[in-house]
């Protein structure tokens, strides 16, 4: 064969062929020649990882903020079972990405990393694609993307190493992935619909992260009905200009968006799953009519069952409603006319009972987010200091909130920021998270964020404790020692990272940092020295 190319090559220019232009990942003996020639031959970007899960948790972040495929490799053995945390975060989010997999050699069945990579790959949610024969890799590429996209979901490309240096003959393939609105609703549960929601006094229109993209026919079509707009944490910012904003729905709610949920007799819901920190275990539920539209049939009665249930898109249905609501001649319902606005999404503040030598949690809170530039991209980690962060940190749109909460892990965050400086260069990346959060999985990928040189502002809610744990044992009158530690100082491990780090124990040393922090050019990290008495529970 003359001018051979080699199947590694193969896989690599198959990549490059689905437009994707970076990839995260860590290299080892079966992908170091795909990320070769993916950088030298393909003028991709490779973005190395310090741990094989952060390379998922990056591209799932920036699959999130760019609305690409995102794209990470990953030897075999232990490197892919390092990712099964990242994986099964991944699958929850419903989040496109392609996870460029090796495999051992087929041909040694006792090499040492060999396992059963399809089993363990199916324990997460996650999809499995075979690289079949050195003959069919832009077939197999192909399918792994088309998956990806019409699965919303991870795929795992599980790639032999004996194939890579096989001589193959490389025919571009890229399957179409259909991208039409999901179909109009119809029929006599939309008549039922129309007629719950036309003989509402008090509806209330709510979006989860399936109607991102529907917000302007979501708005018209409250405006038409006089009802307030919510959404979900999925789709936190997405009303934010408008007047009769509620923000988040459910135990995140303001004390008046609660009292508005109460009030409220139709609830239509769009793009939500309505699980049961939304519904909050059902209860703001109780005594309403529900519509539930959603494109997946599975969304659908997952925590309660709806009153009436249409599968459908959410833009293409609000627009439906709405022709009909104006050809009936339907009146608004007046409803926001008994709503204030200015109180409708004010979280009150609280006492301050924080001990000394620490910094009041909530207030720090307030003035960070009159602080960072509004145009930022927000993360959040895990833990029992993120709801304070939901509630009060701002993000401008749903794509710029990138949030970990999915499967319930700590230790994820700062990876995720990453992948979203790496998707948005331009804006300034704000992640809050947890010191245990920190300690297990961002002093290990802060130093990537430093060679990176991103745009990234960490806060570590430093309370010296596992926050969660700490209450329980409070709560029961137990000694809660076993949930305490001695960290290091995270703002000092910053600075010898390559980044710069401040500590703060007060509000006026907050302001003091936030001067000095203006203008630095390498990632940043402020460490809040909290009380654990003093940080307020979780509100799920």
């Amino acid at each position: 064969m003359t001018n051979p190319i080699y199947a590694y090559q193969s896989i690599a220019r198959a990549v490059a062929e689905h437009g994707v232009t970076t990839m995260f990942g860590l290299m080892g003996d079966a992908n170091l020649f795909i990320v070769d020639s993916f950088v030298r031959e393909n003028n991709g970007r490779f973005v190395p990882a310090a741990h094989e899960g952060s390379s998922v948790l990056m591209a799932l972040a920036y699959s999130h903020v760019s609305g690409n495929v995102g794209t990470a490799t990953v030897t075999h053995g232990p490197a892919l079972t390092n990712c099964a945390t990242a994986l099964t975060e991944a699958v929850r989010s419903h989040t496109p990405i392609v996870i460029l997999a090796g495999d051992t050699p087929v041909s040694n069945s006792n090499h040492l990393q060999s396992i059963d990579q399809r089993e363990m790959v199916k324990a997460t949610g996650a999809g499995f694609e075979q690289l079949r024969t050195d003959g069919t890799i832009t077939k197999d590429v192909a399918r792994a993307y088309y998956r990806a996209q019409v699965e919303r979901r991870p795929i795992v490309l599980n790639m032999p190493a004996d194939f890579m240096w096989q001589e193959v003959s490389h025919t571009p393939m890229v399957l179409d992935v259909f991208t039409a609105p999901g179909g109009v609703a119809e029929g006599n549960i939309l008549d039922e619909a129309i007629g719950m929601i036309a003989s509402a006094r008090r509806p209330l229109i709510l979006a989860g992260g399936g109607a991102v993209g529907a917000k302007d026919s979501l708005v018209k079509l409250a405006d038409r009905l006089e009802a307030p707009l919510a959404t979900t944490l999925k789709a936190k910012g997405l009303f934010n200009d408008h007047p009769y904003n509620m923000d988040i729905f459910g135990t995140l709610s303001t004390p008046a968006a609660y009292d508005i949920i109460a009030k409220s007799d139709c609830i239509v819901c769009f793009g939500s799953a309505l699980h049961n920190f939304t519904t909050d275990q059902g209860k703001l539920m109780r005594n309403k009519r529900v519509i539930q539209i959603d494109v997946e049939p599975t969304a659908i009665g997952g925590s309660l069952h709806p009153d009436a249930a249409l599968i459908a898109d959410a833009g293409l249905t609000a627009d439906t409603i709405l022709w009909w609501l104006n050809e009936a001649e339907i009146a608004p319902s007046g409803f926001t006319k008994e709503l204030d606005p200015k109180t409708l999404t004010s979280h009150p503040i609280g006492a301050n009972k924080t001990a000394a030598d620490c910094i009041n949690y909530v207030q720090s809170l307030e003035r960070l987010e009159q602080a960072f530039p509004k145009d930022r991209i927000l993360v959040t980690d895990g833990g029992r200091f993120m709801t304070e962060v939901w509630c009060r940190i701002s993000a401008p749109d749903p794509k710029s909130f990138v949030v970990t909460a999915n499967f319930g892990a700590i230790g994820q965050g700062l990876q995720e920021a990453i992948g979203a400086g790496v998707a948005d260069p331009n804006r300034p990346v704000v992640m809050f998270t947890g010191d245990g959060g920190f300690m297990m999985g961002g002093i290990n990928e802060f130093n990537t964020a430093v060679r990176l040189g991103l745009n990234l502002t960490v806060i570590v809610a430093n309370d010296s404790a596992y926050g969660a744990e700490h209450i329980q044992f409070l709560d029961r009158k137990m000694d809660p020692s076993l949930t305490t530690f001695e960290w290091p100082s995270f703002a000092e491990v910053a600075t010898s990272l390559g980044g710069v780090g401040i500590q703060v124990t007060s509000m006026e040393e907050l302001d003091a940092a936030l001067i000095k922090l203006d203008g630095v050019k390498v990632p940043a990290l402020l460490e809040l020295k909290l009380d654990p008495n003093d940080v307020p529970r979780m509100r799920i």
